[in-house]
């Protein structure tokens, strides 16, 4: 048997506390009076009101009573002892105190402690009135026993004041309860953390009336975080209430909600006889009589704006300082009803999803010997969900390690239906084009990334954005912030579940096919149907002969996913068999064949359907064999890319929006015969097109000739009035003219060596990138671009002047100039407000050719970062920027005179000096900012001990200093240094 041991599960009570009482005393005062106060905070008390006949005996019922409270508090009057039925609850009290899960609290009324301990007075009468009777000294020793236990004292509490004497006792049992609810519930697992979150986001000490949501998915521990904190601060309101299930029972019709509203009304006001005529009734019932009380209400599983409406309709229906939870699986429902806080139940860590699940398998933390494989291979398939968590844990738990083995192979081909039921009720409550294409994820596009997910679906027609939209709200999906979608395995599951659960045995009729080894079936014995929809499969195993003849029957086939990853089925020249047969079906709207084996499309495809054509590394030449002409009106995206295609005419698709033929290393034509006006994004990187003219091409937004090496013309529209990006990196282009680009952001002309001549639109007001790094350009004309960041001129050899208007670079961040061997000035004199250049080269420029230059004269610049390599000249006056943060030098010059003036650099972070210097600048300890210090690869022989005053410096790399002999005595008082880095030092380093 699986189970071991039981300890850690702990003990439920059918009630929290157990009222022990003499009647005649108490009953209709001070008992009531405590009773009512226990039950308005939701603490389930046993108060015995039968009139017991003298001398009766103490029935089993009320003994089983006694057991199945967690709590007893017995009132001491004076008469209690008078009672043998009193006397006996006492000892069976007694005997349930002495064990853990019980505890019982005196509260001497009108007594003292003494007269019980030592019965006096009227408890002396009454025990020597039952001196005869046989249970004489179990009375006496349980009444000495009671008497000794910490209680409450009616007389030396609150001054005698009965109400809050009574509001005492409630609030410590109430804290009781809770402590034990958060802490002892042996089944609970990884709740601290969550409940901290939620309780946290409530700001409880805010006198406000506020409403949280907590949203996942089915199955996923919403309930079991809500009642947790629910239990947690319950104490802390006027009024409570938690309502389970408000979808399902609200579903029939409004009578749902109208008895809804009326148990929020029966618990928040403990009145049992307030009755609701109608919804409408309700809503002002529960707002006119709510508002007077501070509440915490909980509405768990909402599903519909309505629901929210009719039981928590807005703040104003609540005291300042009450606090609203819902759980849901529907984001949507919280947003539209204002609720602006709302978190994510986070699914089960693996380590927690092993304690979980060995506390319901073996009443224990972890896993019995033996089975510790086996609990992480069930824990490995519930994924995180304690729901299934849960439920495989309870049947595995009386099972032996056989029937283990069995139950987890069986859960390879049939799901855990209890699970699929939970998660399917958010299915049933999706529209029905929503429907398709949740069951379009979870058989076909888990993982794919939404923008090829959102074409695929766009393609065959749904309205993808909303619908993808619609299942994140829902908690059926997830999109990574890489932007891939993501599905839990049981949604998954549940999906493909919907699919096949028809036809089970027929997987020729299912509207969706994945299962290679099925497909494979069905297309070898040409068994398609005309109830399949969508197919994805590897075809490494299939002959795609094969492949194309099976598709034919498939009439409806709306997507088609395929991947040819067989070596030879890549370099073979297939041909199609019998040109007459139908292969592709013409419903097809999505066709994705990475690898396609053969040269052109089928004769007999007549593509009027096809909105996406994807066929990433094929082995086409022409979309039709002899040059055939086919409008695809409907085609909007296009990708041939790393095929063998040689001439395309862009006449045939006047509806295209991206293409995409990038390594199509053969093409040497594209034709645009019409204008192109849908299409917004062209990729033709590493072509081998020699002219491209882009002039019909009006609403282009990027485009990528990278690496199109052979390209000598490049014709681009007088206005492209959306191009946002262009790559042209590597061309033979000799001139080129942007036209007007008002909404450019983006320009790489990189290694165009023959580029002589450019010329951009007087204004880019949205230009930011600029890169014509190796270009022959002489002059250049930045026109007006208020907002370039960065501007690469590397290797510009030819370049003489640069010209700007006044005030257009404030936002220049990066400007290189490294290799500009002929530059002379720049033609603008203005502030950078953070410039970062590339090499101290060009700083040398700025600093000695321009009269006004800002960073010579201006000691209270922002931060700048310089960096320098290579033999350049350092400037002396670099000296002058007091507010510079990061500076590094190699093999510069000059290296050892600035060395002597780095110390007037005040601001500076981070300090870099590699190359030949003799000795390290002497008074580094001005340097009170420096947090990183590197003096590698330089031929010192010792450090200053100035470096000791570095307070914050946090690096000191001192990598190959061959001749370094020593370090500073005093090195231990950098607080702060976490790295000391002295690689190829040792040689003479005396350590």
């Amino acid at each position: 048997m699986a189970s071991s041991s039981t300890s850690s599960v702990h003990k439920s009570f059918k009630y929290d506390v157990f009222l022990s009482f003499r009647g005649e005393d108490t009953r209709k005062n001070f008992v009531d009076h405590l009773y009512y106060a226990l039950e308005q905070k939701s603490i389930h008390t046993y108060k015995d009101d039968e009139r017991i006949e003298k001398g009766k005996r103490i029935s089993d019922e009320l003994i089983k009573s006694i057991q199945d409270s967690r709590f007893h508090i017995i009132v001491f009057s004076k008469n209690y002892a008078s009672s043998s039925w009193c006397l006996d609850e006492l000892v069976k009290i007694i005997e349930c105190q002495k064990t853990a899960e019980h505890t019982a609290y005196p509260v001497f009324y009108d007594v003292e402690p003494s007269e019980v301990r030592k019965p006096s007075g009227e408890f002396r009468k009454a025990i020597t009135k039952h001196e005869k009777l046989e249970a004489a000294d179990k009375w006496r020793e349980a009444l000495k026993e009671a008497a000794s236990l910490a209680g409450w004292e009616l007389k030396n509490t609150v001054d005698g004041h009965e109400a809050k004497f009574i509001q005492r006792i409630v609030e410590e049992i109430s804290l009781e309860l809770r402590s034990i609810n958060f802490s002892v519930d042996g089944k609970l697992v990884g709740m601290e953390t969550r409940i901290k979150d939620v309780v946290s986001s409530l700001e409880l000490g805010f006198d406000d009336v506020r409403m949280i949501g907590i949203k996942g998915m089915g199955g996923g521990g919403k309930t079991t975080l809500a009642r947790a904190v629910f239990d947690q601060i319950c104490n802390e309101f006027e009024g409570i209430s938690f309502v389970e299930n408000v979808r399902e029972v609200s579903k029939p019709n409004f009578s749902g909600l109208k008895k809804l509203q009326r148990q929020v009304l029966r618990d928040v006001l403990n009145d049992q006889g307030i009755t609701v005529s109608g919804v409408l009734d309700g809503k002002t019932m529960m707002k006119k009589k709510m508002v007077g009380r501070k509440v915490l209400v909980v509405l768990d599983d909402v599903d519909h704006i309505h629901q929210l409406e009719a039981l928590a309709g807005g703040p104003n229906w609540f005291k300042p300082g009450s606090r609203i939870i819902f759980t849901t699986r529907d984001e949507q429902v919280l947003v539209a009803h204002g609720v602006t806080w709302i978190c994510d139940v986070n699914l089960l860590s693996h380590h927690e999803a092993i304690c979980l699940f060995s506390r319901y398998a073996f009443g224990r933390e972890v896993p019995i010997h033996g089975y510790e494989e086996l609990s992480r291979r069930v824990v490995g398939y519930a994924a995180g969900l304690p729901l299934t968590i849960k439920v495989l844990g309870s049947f595995l738990c009386s099972k032996n390690e056989f029937e283990w083995i069995d139950a987890l192979e069986r859960l390879k081909t049939i799901p855990l239906k209890e699970t699929l039921k939970k998660l399917e009720l958010s299915y049933i409550d999706l529209e029905e084009d929503y429907k398709e294409i949740f069951l379009d994820v979870a058989c076909i596009l888990k993982y794919w990334m939404k923008n090829d997910v959102i074409i695929m679906l766009e393609s065959c027609g749904f309205h993808a954005r909303n619908g993808l939209r619609v299942l994140e709200q829902k908690s059926l999906i997830k999109i990574s912030k890489h932007g891939s979608l993501g599905m839990h395995d049981h949604i998954e599951e549940l999906g493909m579940n919907i699919v096949r659960r028809l036809h089970h045995d027929e997987p020729n009729r299912h509207s969706r096919l994945w299962i290679e080894e099925e497909i494979g079936d069905i297309l070898a014995n040409d068994m398609g149907t005309e109830a399949t929809r969508c197919i994805k499969f590897i075809t490494s195993e299939v002959n795609p002969k094969t492949i194309m003849k099976g598709l034919g029957n498939m009439k409806n086939l709306r997507c088609l996913r395929a991947y040819s990853w067989q070596s030879n089925s890549f370099h073979s020249n297939w041909k199609l068999p019998d040109e007459d047969r139908q292969y592709f079906p013409n419903a097809l709207r999505y066709l994705r064949w990475d690898s396609y084996p053969f040269q052109f499309l089928p004769k007999t495809f007549q593509a009027n359907n096809l909105v996406t054509l994807h066929m990433y590394g094929s082995r086409i030449e022409q979309l039709w064999e002899g040059g055939e002409t086919k409008v695809l009106n409907k085609l909007r995206f296009l990708d041939l890319g790393y095929s063998k295609l040689k001439t395309l005419d862009l006449g045939m698709t006047p509806n295209l929006e991206t293409l995409s033929l990038v390594e199509c290393l053969d093409l040497v034509e594209l034709h645009m015969s019409n204008e192109c006006l849908k299409l917004i994004s062209i990729n033709l990187g590493d072509s081998k097109l020699r002219t491209l003219d882009l002039r019909r091409t009006l609403n282009l937004e990027t485009i990528s000739l990278v690496g199109c090496i052979d390209l000598e013309e490049l014709h681009m529209p007088v206005e492209c009035l959306k191009l946002k990006s262009l790559d042209l990196i590597g061309s033979k282009l000799r001139t080129f003219d942007l036209g007007v680009t008002p909404n450019l952001k983006t320009l790489r002309l990189r290694r165009c060596n023959d580029l002589v001549e450019f010329h951009m639109s007087v204004e880019c007001p949205k230009l930011r990138f600029l890169d014509l790094s190796n270009s022959k350009l002489r002059t250049l004309d930045l026109g007006l671009t208020p907002n370039l960041e960065s501007l690469n001129l590397t290797e510009c050899y030819r370049l003489v002047e640069l010209h700007a208007r006044v005030g257009c670079l404030k936002k220049l961040a990066r400007l290189d100039l490294s290799g500009c061997l002929r530059f002379k000035s720049f033609s603008f004199k203005q502030r950078f407000e953070s410039l970062e250049v590339g090499s101290l080269s060009e700083l040398h420029l700025i600093l000695e050719s321009l009269d006004t230059c800002p960073l010579h004269y201006d000691n209270n610049l922002p931060k700048f970062r310089f960096t320098c390599s290579y033999e350049e000249h350092v400037p002396s006056s670099i000296g002058n920027l007091e507010k510079l943060i990061s500076i590094g030098m190699c093999a510069c010059t000059n290296l050892e005179s600035f060395s002597r003036n780095v110390c007037g650099l005040r601001c500076l972070t981070k300090l870099t000096l590699e190359g030949s210097i003799p000795e390290a600048p002497k008074d580094l300890g001005q340097l009170e900012c420096l947090v990183e210090l590197s003096l590698s690869t330089n031929k010192i022989t010792h450090l200053p001990d100035s470096i000791c005053m570095l307070k914050h410096l946090k690096v000191l790399e001192l990598k190959s200093c061959w001749l370094l002999e020593k370090l500073p005595e005093d090195l231990g008082v950098l607080e702060c240094l976490e790295e000391l880095i002295l690689r190829n030092c040792l040689r003479n380093l005396d350590v």
